[in-house]
């Protein structure tokens, strides 16, 4: 796998390719987290890079987590913040990192067009007023930057993360399927810490807020010639597993 270093200066293209190796790389999220995340986040600088140049801008990853994304980015030259409202999930890989933020990605505490770039990825389906979080994105984003959002969408395979595929039967029932034969709640408890959203509800959103242009609407995972997926009620919400919004601020 090449480094974070020397994959930002190589074209990002969603090839058949890179969707193998990271479809590949995600069935080791839970047994090797780091190993997913490592390739996602090199993914992640090549596809934000597609769209505007990181060397010497501000970026914030809202919901961070532990770090995994922070290395890969540094390496292309932004200057990296996080903010995470869940302090364990922070300190995942050891302590708290400098440039390091607790508080909620629904009231950011940050002033009105402070970063170039405002990054988060499948954070959205663990809030409960994703939208809102969301417009908190582009309200920090200084005019003419990035706000990239990508999610997992509820009605594809892994909308219900660990209690999948049973989700497709109703997330509480789901959750409580998980608890019976695991003997303990799942991580991402449905009501509480994960909830339902869609591509119908990111296309909305997209068309509603008058602050960005939306530059980018597609599967994330996938490769390009997939990209006419999103487009097509019903199927996109099956087929599209994680949705990317790109906006870029007025």
């Amino acid at each position: 796998m090449p480094s974070p270093s020397t994959q930002h200066h190589q074209p990002w293209r969603p090839t058949l390719r890179r969707s193998v190796r990271l479809f590949g790389d995600f069935q080791h999220e839970q047994d090797d987290p780091r190993r997913f995340y490592t390739s996602l986040a090199e993914d992640s600088v090549g596809h934000v890079s597609h769209h505007t140049d990181l060397e010497g801008r501000t970026l914030l990853d809202v919901g961070g987590g532990p770090g995994y994304f922070r290395d890969a980015f540094r390496s292309a030259g932004a200057t990296y913040f996080s903010v995470d409202a869940d302090a364990g999930e922070l300190s995942g890989l050891g302590e708290i990192a400098p440039g390091t933020v607790l508080g909620s990605g629904m009231q950011l505490p940050f002033r009105d067009d402070a970063v170039d770039v405002c990054y988060s990825s499948n954070v959205l389906e663990h809030v409960d007023d994703p939208w809102r979080m969301a417009e908190e994105m582009v309200r920090i984003t200084k005019p003419g930057g990035v706000v990239f959002i990508s999610y997992t969408l509820w009605y594809g395979p892994w909308g219900g993360h660990e209690t999948s595929p049973w989700h497709f039967l109703g997330g509480r029932r789901a959750r409580r399927r998980y608890a019976k034969v695991h003997g303990h709640e799942p991580k991402n408890k449905f009501g509480e810490s994960l909830f339902k959203v869609t591509v119908r509800q990111g296309r909305r959103w997209s068309r509603r807020q008058q602050s960005a242009d939306v530059i980018a609407f597609e599967p994330r995972y996938h490769p390009g010639w997939a990209r006419w997926t999103v487009h097509v009620p019903l199927i996109r919400e099956l087929s599209t597993w994680n949705l990317v919004i790109i906006l870029r601020k007025r």
